[in-house]
């Protein structure tokens, strides 16, 4: 059982990962940003999720400088979007990115999407292979990549991925996916565990009411106990403190089951298969 802030998933090459991080997609504000990663990182989180495309890689690097802790107690995630994948435009994505950052190296970097029309993500794999074996990135990875994206770069790399970064919530319980990356050694991430506030079903309020929790709570906790690591979003400090107040109980297993069964294979975002380039 995860039961402290501090637990950590293992990954495939020994780094260790938070279960539980601090999403910043749509913080484009400087003080907002440093005021949700202090409340964070005082709360007990360490790891906080950004990306190229957040275009706001400079204020958590500010965020992080601000926040007393040491660079090797934090946990940083940020990822190559979709005009700058391809060999070379993604090495030099990357540095922008640690520029921005300020850091001397990245806990962990994703592709954001597999982008199948354009094919060229396992040109871009393999400049993370290189940013990995460099010692520029401590674990890379993956995002928004069903398993027949993932198969592909089992079949061509030197360097399995490491996470898959995906929408995860109970109306999307990707149970085959979930599967699959277990299988392959592959830790399994949420993003839009909160479903984008869509948690005021019956059965969440109800297993809620049981546990003195709140539905957000349950979410987060049923996404833990399914072996996946989260990163809910937040800026209220009042809220980052409540998601992060779930390691003091535990769901039964007729909890999850009954979670389980509201999928609906619903999704808040786009689905891989069908989002290029042209939607950006």
């Amino acid at each position: 059982m995860v039961s402290r802030i501090s637990d950590t998933s293992e990954l495939n090459n020994g780094v260790r990962m938070p279960w539980l991080g601090l999403g910043v997609w749509k913080v484009l504000d400087s003080q907002v940003m440093n005021t949700a990663v202090q409340a964070a990182v005082e709360a007990g989180y360490r790891s906080i999720d950004t990306a190229a495309a957040y275009k706001n890689e400079e204020w958590v690097g500010q965020a992080v400088k601000n926040c007393g802790l040491p660079r090797d107690q934090l946990f940083i995630t940020t990822k190559v979007w979709n005009s700058h994948q391809g060999y070379d435009l993604t090495l030099s994505a990357f540095e922008e990115s640690r520029r921005k950052l300020g850091l001397d190296y990245i806990d962990l970097y994703l592709i954001h999407w597999p982008l199948p029309k354009t094919g060229k993500f396992l040109e871009t794999w393999k400049a993370l292979e290189k940013l990995y074996r460099d010692g520029y990135v401590r674990a890379i990875g993956v995002c928004n990549f069903n398993e027949h994206y993932l198969q592909q770069i089992l079949d061509n790399c030197e360097i399995a991925p490491m996470v898959d970064q995906v929408e995860f919530h109970p109306l999307l319980t990707q149970a085959g996916l979930r599967e699959f990356c277990r299988s392959n050694r592959i830790q399994m991430e949420a993003w839009s565990p909160l479903m984008k506030g869509e948690l005021n079903h019956p059965t969440l309020q109800q297993i809620a009411d049981k546990h003195g929790k709140t539905p957000a709570q349950v979410v987060i906790r049923w996404d833990i106990q399914h072996g996946v690591v989260t990163i809910p979003k937040s800026v209220t400090p009042s809220r980052i403190r409540e998601n992060a107040d779930l390691f003091n109980f535990e769901l039964s297993p007729e909890d999850m089951a009954a979670i389980d069964a509201l999928n609906q294979n619903k999704r808040t975002g786009p689905d891989p298969d069908v989002f290029h380039l042209d939607s950006v």
